[in-house]
């Protein structure tokens, strides 16, 4: 089944999961701020976005800003950037989609690409 990690509050994860229902699709939805990613979710979404470290960061967050990633992430390896992922659902960016068995990997919410991959 597809799980989708979301936070309440934020407009696009509540516009993922409103599509999700208008589409009937099925999902367990998880909070992601209480709940990270697991180290082994966050290594297949890497790998299904080409290696693109960034593009699982959240990367207009204030944790973000805070912890100053912008400039510490191109040094960084991968192993310590997904700790530090799997550690803080904050700094993964929304909604973030995983269904292993149907080869799902989608971060953000972009309807395209949802549609592309799930209808």
């Amino acid at each position: 089944m597809l799980k989708v990690y979301a936070y309440s509050g934020c407009s696009t994860c509540k516009n993922a999961l409103k599509w999700l229902k208008q589409h009937s699709i099925s999902f367990e939805e998880t909070a992601i701020r209480e709940t990270p990613p697991s180290l082994a979710e966050l290594k297949a979404m890497l790998a299904a976005h080409d290696g693109d470290l960034r593009r699982l960061f959240n990367v207009s967050g204030m944790d973000y800003r805070s912890l100053g990633l912008k400039d510490k992430l191109p040094g960084m390896s991968t192993e310590d950037a997904l700790k530090l992922l799997a550690g803080n659902g904050n700094l993964v960016k929304r909604p973030f989609a995983i269904d292993p068995k149907n080869k799902v990997n989608l971060v953000g919410f972009k309807e395209a690409e949802w549609a592309g991959a799930l209808l």
